[in-house]
């Protein structure tokens, strides 16, 4: 099963030790194809490397590669909305983990949408039982 893992980069990657567990755990049931996501300050290395284009370009065609699209909203990101708004309209099951925290609210784009799955979480054990409930 190929996997589009997504969360905030540009937006705020200050949860990216977050992503790195969640992205291990989530090869016990397929292929990351975004794996990246998880190395501290990928958008520095990326952006010495690929122009917006390039990276734009790429992750499209791996979100249109994947079975399952498995998205960390805790930290809004336009790009991960952008993301979850291809995969809904290419028809690609939407699972997202969201972290209740003081002044923090899931836009209602997200919680109120039927089609997409979305878990609160406090804690890696929490997403680990709700990952293998799905997979």
């Amino acid at each position: 099963m190929n996997i589009y893992f997504a969360a905030s980069i540009r937006g705020g990657n200050q949860d990216v030790a977050w992503y790195q567990k969640l992205i291990a755990y989530l090869k016990k049931y397929g292929n990351v194809l975004t794996e990246h996501i998880g190395i501290e300050n990928i958008d520095l290395l990326e952006s010495k490397t690929q122009s917006d284009i390039e990276i734009h370009d790429r992750d499209i065609e791996w979100l249109m590669q994947a079975d399952v699209v498995v998205a960390e909203v805790t930290t809004p990101s336009l790009g991960v909305g952008y993301e979850i708004a291809r995969a809904f309209d290419a028809n690609i099951p939407i699972i997202c983990f969201f972290r209740p925290q003081n002044g923090k609210k899931l836009s209602a784009m997200i919680s109120g949408n039927k089609q997409i799955r979305v878990f609160e979480y406090q804690g890696l054990e929490d997403i680990e039982k709700y990952l293998d409930e799905i997979f």
